[in-house]
């Protein structure tokens, strides 16, 4: 299954419960064969179907140092993901067969394919959405996403390996023991001092060539601001009984039609003309995305949480402009709040510069996000059209 999430989008400090959890699923270095960082880059390409069957539980934290965020309503929307420490079970017994648990306090989502039909379970409104894949497209369609989706590390790897080329340097730093797996341990860092990633860890399992952990460290920082691994992991089929489920009494089922090709050619046209609102300057770890004032107008309105989305998912290298949700909109409108006056040859405007993440609003309302010192946004700004 794909799940995708704005990785740029912002999360609060304070996750230290899963920061334990997940170092502590990582002990002494095992004894390894020697691979190259070439080797290990190699293997991962190498890996561009799904995982194999496994069986897992995934913690991800982040600790940002970002104003205080409001209070998200939904604990499992893709911005709460990035809002402190979330907890994901995970079964993938391939393509057609995968299921995710999101268990928060007093609720569970689930999302569960088994073959042609698709599932998704919310317990705190006891409701139920099927969808029944056609007969034709069953095995080369992936499963839809839900607007509830976790982040693996397979998916931060994916992101983070986008950014690497010139512009990066890669070591094999040691080996580790990652959720009882040995594991390669692959470091990446930019060469350039104007991206505040310092760098980014990632452990490979040695046998499967699958990412288990993805910890991002700003510059200078000891220990990681955001991090994503397994905490426990098994490398065998899960049962069926597992992709089988069954509404519980009384739960409300919606089923869910596939949009037509001409509704799906529309929507794919309505993401490329809000795509086309974004400049991008520079590229890899550098990568400033460019909003237009129209934009920022709607996110601090909330009137258009697209916008927000789009904001949120160019925010990182590899990122690409996407949906968002009301509360990502929110969030952002609680960032720009905190924003101090700045001024200089390009202009004048606000930034809010944070641990992996500097935002600028200039004067003439385009607004500049990236992964970036402040004056590489400063830079940028003196270039936008």
């Amino acid at each position: 299954t794909r799940w995708a999430v704005p990785v740029g989008a912002v999360a609060i400090a304070g996750a230290v419960t899963a920061g334990v959890l997940i170092s502590a699923a990582a002990s002494a270095s095992p004894e390894l064969p020697a691979k190259t960082p070439a080797q290990l880059l190699a293997a991962l390409a190498a890996r561009t179907g799904p995982p194999p069957p496994l069986t897992g539980t995934v913690v991800e934290s982040a600790s940002l140092g970002i104003p205080q965020l409001p209070e998200l309503g939904n604990q499992n929307s893709a911005v709460s993901l990035l809002a402190g420490s979330h907890t994901v079970r995970v079964w993938h017994a391939g393509p057609a067969h995968p299921r995710l648990a999101m268990p928060v306090t007093m609720n569970e989502t689930d999302v569960i394919r088994n073959g042609r039909q698709v599932w998704l379970w919310q317990s705190n409104k006891n409701s139920v959405t099927k969808l029944t894949l056609p007969a034709r497209a069953a095995k080369a369609q992936a499963t839809p996403e839900p607007s509830q989706v976790p982040l693996t590390p397979q998916q931060a790897a994916s992101q983070v390996l986008k950014a690497v080329g010139p512009s990066t340097r890669v070591s094999v730093q040691r080996t580790v023991t990652v959720a009882g797996q040995p594991a390669y341990q692959l470091v990446l860092s930019p060469k350039s001092s104007g991206s505040l990633i310092g760098r980014v860890s990632i452990a490979i399992d040695a046998s499967n060539n699958v990412p288990l952990r993805v910890q991002v460290f700003a510059r200078g920082g000891s220990s990681p601001a955001f991090q994503v691994g397994y905490t426990s992991i098994s490398f065998v089929r899960p049962a069926a009984a597992n992709f089988s489920f069954t509404p519980p009494a009384g739960a409300k089922v919606h089923a869910v039609t596939l949009p037509s090709a001409a509704e799906r050619q529309q929507h794919s046209a309505a993401k490329q003309q809000a795509a086309s609102q974004v400049q991008v300057i520079g590229k890899d770890w550098l990568s400033v995305a460019v909003f237009p004032a129209s934009v920022l107008s709607e996110v601090t309105s909330g009137s258009t949480a697209g916008a927000a989305g789009q904001m949120a998912q160019s925010a990182v290298p590899g990122g690409q402009p996407g949906s968002g949700s009301g509360e990502t909109a929110a969030i952002l409108r609680t960032l720009i709040g905190a924003a101090t006056p700045v001024h200089g040859a390009w202009g004048s405007g606000q930034l809010l510069h944070t641990s992996l993440l500097s935002m600028l609003i200039t004067n003439n309302g385009h607004v500049l996000i990236g992964a970036v010192r402040p004056a590489v946004l400063e830079n940028a700004a003196a270039q936008v059209k």
